[in-house]
């Protein structure tokens, strides 16, 4: 079997080896949120999710934190957002120190903001929780990261510094109540809304 020149191997290996780092760099994209790192990719449990948007929570000028929203297909609406099946996920990573105690307030005042008076009775046990859990972070710093999951036949689990709380909530209606604090129709802050939806 007659062997090539290296001069026509070694063009071909250059190729195939800037295609591999090629491909392997798309696999791996990140975005840059106010400094934070997000993979426009990730794996939950075994389901492909992508990065439909990220952006900044901002409270008057100060950065609060960068969030993003992983869904298993692009959305753009709230509706879509809500309706789409799969897992789900928002990761948050705090740009500046705060009391978790008093996040987790937010959270739920950003729940009340946007559900219905009818639902609220029904998402007052899992608010209660969600509450302690923050609580018992104390606080939570610039850097540190949290995820809430919504994860088929298991729940809504909160993740803080990576660390799974217990218990996930099962009902999605309280996934969807929390998804509503940033796509609902009083949004903690509606630039973020928009990233989230990808509309910046």
């Amino acid at each position: 079997m007659p062997t090539l020149p290296f001069t026509t191997v070694f063009p071909r290996l250059a190729l195939a080896a800037c295609l591999a780092v090629a491909s392997l760099g798309a696999s791996a994209a990140q975005v840059d949120v106010g400094g934070v790192k997000l993979d426009d990719q990730m794996d939950l449990r075994g389901n492909p999710l992508l990065l439909n948007g990220a952006g900044i929570r901002y409270k008057a000028i100060f950065k609060v934190y960068a969030a993003g929203l992983y869904v298993g297909r692009k959305v753009s609406t709230p509706e879509e957002a809500l309706a789409a099946p799969g897992p789900k996920r928002v990761s948050i990573t705090m740009l500046r120190d705060i009391d978790a105690n008093e996040l987790g307030k937010l959270f739920t005042k950003g729940v009340e903001d946007n559900s219905p008076k009818s639902e609220m009775v029904n998402l007052i046990p899992g608010l209660l929780r969600m509450g302690q859990m923050f609580a018992d972070q104390k606080q939570l710093k610039a850097g540190d990261t949290f995820t809430v999951d919504w994860l088929p036949g298991t729940g809504t689990l909160i993740t803080v510094r990576g660390v799974p709380q217990p218990d996930p909530i099962k009902e999605q209606a309280f996934f969807n109540a929390l998804l509503r604090i940033w796509l609902g129709p009083n949004p903690a802050d509606w630039k973020l809304k928009d990233a989230l939806l990808g509309k910046q």
